[in-house]
């Protein structure tokens, strides 16, 4: 029989990059009494790894739960980064409801469309939190009118049409149904959910099922699986079997060892646990997201939407330079290999290949961001290796023609940029759709242009705006080739001579073009030592040094004044590399490099070009 649990609700919190979610997240925990009195607790608790501590943003979706009034509200806060949206769609399957938080500035984004599309395709309720009502520029009363646009636009049901709005300050911790009134507390945000979400719904009585959403990992207890119990009961001990909607050959005998509940930021041990629950589950070593845990008897698979496709893919391959396994620990084959399969385990829009040569693997992701954000939880692990320029992946229609993914880009510039933003993107094949003026003097701009356009965009778009630009863009299907898109204008400074740079050789180097490197670094042959300021390769010593005279003249001891180097970050030198390229990642160095360091090798691969 058919019953509700009202004593739960399970809910995820969804939105465009920036808009507030998990800040808001931070305020539940708070005002539940999940913290003591007097506990010190961290901005943004629920982004618990350093990347996502140092860019402000979260990469993984994480579960937390909270108590009030009794009923026990598990709350899923998800990415907002177009990158991580395969993060977004499985989470959903978990959750009877969304609370899309909106920011009262900026309004409905391109990943606010995303992440309410995929909310209302399941059919789940939602709550709209207007936050950050109390910024200066604030305009609720319009953002709302985008958003009802926005569910208008999506096809969204009178019931989802009706949805209540809730006005916020997670960073203050208030929240308000009317927008002039200013809130005490979050409050009415908790009402909000008890009275508009409904409560999880299933049969105690029938056979097991808990289909496995997210995948955790540890390194003592291995791979845990994150799930819903859909129907029956779940316990310690029990005999179960694994199947998956998409395998459908699947069956593997399993026991459940030990199963955990959500309280507050801990995972505390049960024994058993019921429909409606959010559970952990450790113990099965090959447990896999979309798998359905399911009682002996019946076994019977709950359906689980495909992710969505990769776009972008890299090579990654073992480093062989001349200054390669001096800085990094992992530095071989196996070990890229078994590090690139085990992040398969946990991340469900990555896709690892095996390539003609067992040193280097195709890695597909959902974009620069996506791939940037592995390559340096990578070299932070102590890996050493090398990538490649991130292309794209092309698709072949019906006819046979070729197709490419692309993207809609939401531009927001100062007035006085978008001319030249208009001018670089249509260089990229952006085709201009729409234009309109913002408040505070900025233009927005809509733009529909090949993903490849955008590989290595950014940086050079952040020049352009003086950093005053804000660029969004997701992901628009695929469309016909555009044609070929020149990346780079500028050539590369390279070092024909291995060996330690040297002041007097860079002092000539620098008239050339702009340097990545100082004086006193180890360099070789074929190795990138910065841009050049012309459209050509440019090879240089660097490691000249000044020949002695016994004359001396007038301007022999001047001090020699080189301009500071421009260090590049991890995504500036992906961004940089070009198609002959690669960027070589340690533990301590990023180096760029031609693929062929010869450079005679090079001139005539060049030339069979």
């Amino acid at each position: 029989m058919i019953t509700k649990r009202e004593d739960v609700r399970n809910i995820a919190i969804i939105a465009h990059v920036d808009h507030g979610k998990t800040t808001l997240v931070d305020e539940l925990l708070k005002q539940s009494g999940v913290f003591r009195q007097n506990q010190e607790v961290v901005e943004r608790v629920m982004d618990s790894n350093d990347i996502e501590r140092e860019r402000g943003i979260t990469i993984l979706s994480k579960n937390t739960a909270v108590f009030y009034k009794n009923t026990k509200i598990n709350i899923i806060d998800t990415p907002g980064h177009a990158d991580f949206g395969g993060e977004v769609e499985r989470v959903l399957k978990m959750v009877n409801g969304v609370i899309l938080v909106v920011d009262a500035f900026e309004g409905a984004m391109p990943q606010t469309k995303f992440v309410l599309m995929k909310a209302l395709e399941l059919g789940l309720p939602v709550i709209v939190c207007i936050n950050k009502i109390d910024r200066p520029e604030a305009r609720p009363a319009e953002v709302v009118d985008e958003v009802l646009e926005l569910f208008m636009d999506l096809d969204a049901s009178d019931e989802q049409l009706d949805c209540p709005f809730v006005y916020a300050s997670a960073k203050t911790g208030i929240a308000s149904l009317d927008p002039d009134t200013p809130g005490k507390d979050m409050t009415p945000l908790f009402e909000t959910i008890l009275h508009s979400i409904p409560a999880p719904e299933g049969d105690p009585e029938a056979p097991t099922q808990v289909l496995i959403s997210t995948i955790d990992y540890n390194e003592y207890v291995g791979r845990i699986g994150v799930g819903k119990v859909d129907n029956g009961i779940l316990k310690v001990n029990q005999d179960a079997v694994l199947v998956n909607h998409h395998v459908p050959d699947k069956l593997q005998k399993v026991k459940i060892s030990k199963l955990y509940e959500f309280d507050g930021l801990n995972k505390v041990e049960v024994k058993e646990a019921s429909v409606g629950s959010i559970v952990a589950i450790s113990g099965i070593a090959d447990i896999h997201i979309g798998d359905t845990i399911c009682s002996t008897e019946a076994p019977s698979a709950i359906p689980f939407q495909k992710i969505s496709e990769p776009t972008i893919a890299m090579t990654f391959s073992v480093n062989d330079s001349p200054l390669a396994s001096q800085e990094g620990k992992y530095i071989t084959s196996r070990h890229l290999r078994d590090r690139l399969f085990k992040e398969l385990n946990t991340d469900v829009s990555l896709r690892v290949e095996e390539t003609e040569t067992t040193e280097s693997f195709k890695v597909s992701g959902r974009g620069e961001l996506h791939l940037s954000v592995l390559i340096e939880n990578m070299r932070r692990e102590g890996y050493e290796f090398a990538v490649s320029k991130a292309e794209v992946l092309y698709h072949a229609d019906e006819n046979g023609k070729r197709t490419e993914p692309m993207e809609l880009a939401y531009v927001d510039v100062p007035d006085e940029f978008s001319g030249s933003i208009i001018e670089k993107l249509s260089m990229r094949k952006g085709e201009l759709l729409n234009m309109g003026s913002i408040s505070g003097g900025y233009t927005r701009m809509e733009f529909n242009i090949p993903s490849r356009g955008l590989i290595g965009y950014r940086g050079e778009f952040m020049t352009d705006t003086k950093g005053n630009g804000i660029i969004n863009t997701i992901f628009n299907g695929y469309g016909p080739y555009k044609g070929d898109i020149q990346y780079r204008k500028l050539g590369s400074l390279i070092a024909f001579e291995s060996g330690e740079s040297i002041t007097y050789g860079l002092y000539n180097a620098q008239e050339r073009g702009t340097l990545f490197i100082g004086a006193g670094e180890k360099v070789y042959s074929g190795m990138v030592v910065g841009q050049c300021a012309r459209a050509e390769d440019i090879e240089l010593n660097v490691c000249k040094k000044k020949q002695l005279t016994n004359t001396r003249s007038s301007s022999a001891d001047e001090a020699l004044r080189l301009t500071p180097p421009r260090i590049l970050s991890l995504e500036q030198a992906l961004d940089f590399i070009d198609t002959d390229e690669l960027l070589e990642v340690t533990p301590k160095s990023l180096r760029i490099r031609k693929k062929i360091l010869d450079p005679t090798l090079r001139k005539r691969a060049a030339m069979k070009k």
